[in-house]
This record gives C-alpha cells, sequence and structure tokens, in this order.
C-alpha cells in the first residue's frame, strides 16, 4: 500500500477465487451519502464485478450502506451501479481482454487516495476448484518448511 492511501475495504476472497492478472486504478462517481458512508467504513465489496455497458465500465452490487446523519429524505440505493472512471485507452484494453480472453474484472479494495474514492479493480481469471486445492497444498507445505527452518534456527 503507497502512501497516502487509506484502505477502506478489500475484497478478500478475490485473491482466493480467482487469478489476478493484471491491477487498474480506477475513480468512482458517488453521491456525498456514498463518500460518509465509505469514510465510515460502511462498505461491501463481496459479490461485486465491474461489467461493460457499451462503451463504459460500471460496479456492480457494490454495497454501500445508509449514513444515518443525512435523514431520510436523502439518502442513496446502497446497492445501485456505480460508474468506474478511466481513461479510454484503458477502458479499450480491458474491453479487448475481458471479450477475446474469457477474463473477467473483480475489483480488490476500495481506498482514499488524496481525499478521492479509488477502486482496485483486476482482470481475473476464475479458479477451479482443484487449482483452489493445490494452491491450499502448497501454501501448507511452504509454511511447514518455513517453521522447520525457523527451529532449524
Amino acid at each position: 500500500m503507497a502512501e497516502g492511501q487509506k484502505t477502506i475495504v478489500s475484497n478478500r476472497r478475490a485473491r482466493k477465487d480467482y487469478e489476478v492478472m493484471d491491477t487498474y486504478e480506477a475513480g468512482l462517481v458517488l453521491l456525498g451519502t456514498e463518500v460518509k458512508a465509505l469514510r465510515s467504513g460502511n462498505a461491501n465489496l463481496k459479490d461485486s464485478y465491474a461489467a461493460l455497458d457499451g462503451d463504459e465500465l460500471w460496479l456492480h452490487n457494490l454495497h454501500i450502506g445508509p449514513y444515518p446523519p443525512a435523514g431520510p429524505d436523502n439518502q442513496h440505493e446502497p446497492e445501485r451501479l456505480r460508474k468506474l472512471l478511466l481513461n479510454r485507452r484503458e477502458i479499450d484494453r480491458l474491453i479487448g481482454r475481458v471479450i477475446e480472453k474469457g477474463l473477467t474484472l473483480v475489483p480488490l479494495r476500495i481506498y482514499f487516495k488524496g481525499g478521492r474514492a479509488k477502486l482496485e479493480l483486476a482482470v481475473a481469471r476464475g479458479r477451479k476448484q482443484y487449482d483452489k486445492r493445490d494452491i491450499k497444498r502448497r501454501e501448507a507445505v511452504n509454511r511447514e518448511i518455513e517453521q522447520a527452518l525457523r527451529r532449524r534456527r
């Protein structure tokens, strides 16, 4: 994590369920109450994904809870579609990779950078169940090796 970034919420399951190929930093178009709710940590990235609609990127299923001090008449829809802000060149590159290679766009974390809400977006390939078991097995073996080396010292 770079200096000046405050992580609000991260998608911990994403790195287990997907093989991350590349990451991008995208801006989010948010309402005022959504920003306040994010600052209080009231968000959930579980089951969220980014999808293309024409030549724009949209974030689906991001849950940003209500901000109670705003009052009942000034609340936002918790799971509304949110537009992602990227350069045209980056969007074109993402469109090509998602359509041609069958990859998906998975949000990894939301953070504040310089007072603005940013989304770390990953181009990823879904892992099969046997891939997940193999990775768990390798991690367990590596953990045992590390422990044995620590005991030897």
